[in-house]
């Protein structure tokens, strides 16, 4: 049942309404245990984009069922809010709302008491800080430490507490002076109402460098399949074009087609084959000028070989990147086309 609201509340009442029943995505977030300082950070970070508004829970529930939603749904996101706060944005979607609310989230030292959301494991390594009294602090907190090369190290990973364990405020203290800050706090998002659809916050996190990639995937693959297929599109024409340009070039060596594209071949060979037949030869038998072509050939030939010695000693792995474009020339996907 919804309880009456006194008149003083009223004009709260009908603001949250107007807020509510409005275009764009209203969504609720959880603002609890974030200090005054770190909220006008976060707020200050998304001035213009999205506007936040705070009441309490049964103001924000009379609101909610007079702009027409059900009470039940709200309750469900109460249930993940230990302080609900409204957020609307006329300029951003769902998806967008829980992406930008996404970035405020931070942490900060555990208080006394407070439970660990994980288990909080501090790695192994060197510290920062030089030789003091900070080892006998670490170690009574059950962090491990030593004196080594003249820095306060941590000889061995140690798990300091499990999750779902209370912390005491000196072990949230000298984690903090080690980086590790396990309390989360920040704007989060519990659900958010767009065009009508309540979408819980574990709707809208998506995996977008994964979607990304599954794109390129599909359109590579739906490439190959168009290339293999002979499928002409502005897309598939030039590469179309430049295998069948190949295959008729080849075609018209094996079949001594002499033209403009295939006399400069035909020339090279011939010479190639004239010089192979020359070093058969006795010297006395050559004239200046094929000596001449031969030590040249000779040479380059000599010289190509120690390049590619060199190449291969000192880049290994552009050999291989080499090799695999060979092997994987023809219609093998987006690579080949952008890189």
């Amino acid at each position: 049942m919804i309880p009456k609201v006194a008149t003083w509340k009223e004009g709260r009442v009908s603001e949250l309404t107007e807020i509510i029943s409005n275009g764009g995505v209203v969504g609720v977030v959880d603002i609890g245990g974030v200090p005054a300082k770190n909220m006008l950070d976060m707020r200050s970070s998304l001035r213009g984009i999205i506007t936040m508004t705070m009441a309490k829970k049964t103001l924000i529930k009379i609101a909610w069922v007079q702009s027409g939603r059900e009470g039940e749904e709200l309750d469900e996101l109460f249930e993940g809010a230990s302080q609900p706060c409204i957020v609307h944005s006329d300029k951003l979607n769902a998806y967008e709302l829980f992406n930008e609310l996404n970035k405020t989230r931070q942490g900060r030292a555990a208080k006394e008491g407070e439970l660990a959301p994980i288990d909080i494991i501090v790695p192994a390594g060197p510290t920062e800080f030089a030789p003091g009294p900070l080892v006998g602090e670490f170690n009574a907190v059950g962090i491990p430490a030593k004196i080594d090369k003249g820095k306060i190290a941590i000889p061995k990973e140690t798990t300091v507490v499990s999750a779902g364990e209370p912390m005491s405020a000196d072990l949230g203290m000298m984690l903090a002076k080690l980086g590790i800050n396990p309390i989360e706090i920040g704007l989060i998002l519990i659900g958010a109402v767009e065009d009508g659809l309540l979408m819980p916050a574990s709707e809208l996190d998506l995996d977008l460098d994964g979607f990304k990639d599954d794109i390129v995937d599909a359109t590579s693959r739906a490439f190959n399949v168009a290339c293999n297929a002979h499928w002409f599109s502005t897309a598939t024409i030039p590469i179309l074009l430049s295998k069948a340009s190949n295959e008729a070039f080849a075609v018209a060596i094996e079949a001594g087609v002499v033209n403009d594209d295939t006399a400069e071949y035909f020339v090279m060979r011939a010479n190639a084959r004239m010089l192979a037949l020359a070093r058969q030869l006795d010297s006395t038998a050559l004239d200046e000028e094929l000596t001449a072509a031969i030590g040249a050939a000779t040479s380059a030939v000599a010289v190509s070989s120690e390049t590619a010695d060199s190449d291969a000693d000192t880049s290994v792995t552009a050999d291989g990147e080499e090799e695999e474009e060979e092997e994987s020339a023809g219609f093998d996907g987006l690579g080949d086309l952008f890189g």
